[in-house]
């Protein structure tokens, strides 16, 4: 009896640990109302005060440390952007593999296509107008003069003699330029695409409708003509010749060869084609040399 009362009057402990639990408490809020004080004093104190030049001096104790920290970690630093690299490196390297077997695969496609096509050709026993360029050989000469200021048509200084012929194709390395409409033995005239009685059949490579193009509003402008409203060209597509002649234009130029970009599409509600710019790839306002397309191919000549 006597020790089971002994025991029964030991004190309990949970009154101590609910002290310090409230000091520690304490203790959190104080430091919490301490570093508000010290933030609220230290942005409305002026720069020279105590307060910052005391965190100041507590900065420059502690930068021997900062600069430490920083050495040792910088070695980490460095190992771990080398592998972030790497991993973007290899995924970047097997990208372009995606890329280039594409490519290759388009490519091998496409030279199939075109091997297919002329073993067709050859078996159908296609007859064909001479194809550009494979079917032409070049003339290269050098522009001797002008008509006149005012026309667009210039002399070159190659005729019949080098197998010009009238409506000979003339280009340069950037596109059409025209084509020939008199000829000589050593000379030729030739009548810029710019000229407001020039017109060439031609295609929007891009998109596929045919058209016309002439002359436009503007020296030098080029536009396309008798392209109706319901066909879809866009700014951006390449105009090439088509391959084809009409009975108001009868000259036929190979197809493919490039004429210029569309810049700008319109159209109203009273008319009945697209109002369709483009800027010509020639620079038909220097002109140096040109030259001109022969083929020993017949060239078809409409009935």
């Amino acid at each position: 009896m006597l020790a089971s009362s002994v025991q029964r009057s030991k004190p309990t402990p949970y009154p101590s640990r609910a002290r310090s639990a409230l000091i520690r408490r304490a203790i959190v809020v104080g430091l919490v109302i301490v570093a508000l004080t010290l933030i609220t004093i230290s942005f409305r104190e002026p720069s020279t005060g105590a307060l910052h030049g005391m965190q100041g001096a507590g900065a420059t104790v502690l930068r021997p440390f900062e600069v430490g920290a920083e050495r040792v970690a910088r070695p980490f630093r460095d190992v771990y952007g080398y592998f972030a690299e790497l991993v973007h490196v290899k995924r970047e390297n097997a990208r372009l593999k995606d890329e280039v077997n594409r490519l290759r695969q388009e490519a091998l496609q496409g030279e199939s296509a075109r091997e297919q096509n002329e073993r067709l050709r050859e078996l159908l026993k296609f007859i064909d107008s001479p194809l550009y360029p494979s079917d032409y050989s070049p003339v290269n000469t050098r522009i001797i003069g002008w008509r006149s200021e005012c026309d667009q048509q210039n002399v070159i200084a190659a005729g019949t003699n080098q197998g010009i012929r009238v409506e000979t194709p003339i280009v340069t390395s950037d596109g059409l330029v025209g084509s020939v409409t008199q000829v000589t033995g050593s000379a030729a005239l030739v009548t810029l695409l710019t000229d407001e009685n020039s017109a060439v059949q031609a295609r929007d490579q891009t998109n596929g409708p045919f058209g016309l193009v002439r002359h436009g509003q503007g020296e030098g402008s080029l536009i396309v003509d008798r392209v109706t409203k319901d066909k879809n060209v866009e700014r951006g597509d390449i105009i090439v010749t088509a391959g084809t002649r009409s009975n108001q234009y009868p000259s036929l130029f190979p197809a493919g060869i490039p004429i210029g970009v569309v810049t700008s599409v319109g159209q109203s509600d009273t008319a009945p084609y697209k109002q369709i710019q483009i800027d010509p790839f020639v620079d038909f306002s220097s002109l140096d040399a040109v030259t001109a397309l022969i083929t020993r191919k017949g060239i078809p000549k409409a009935p």
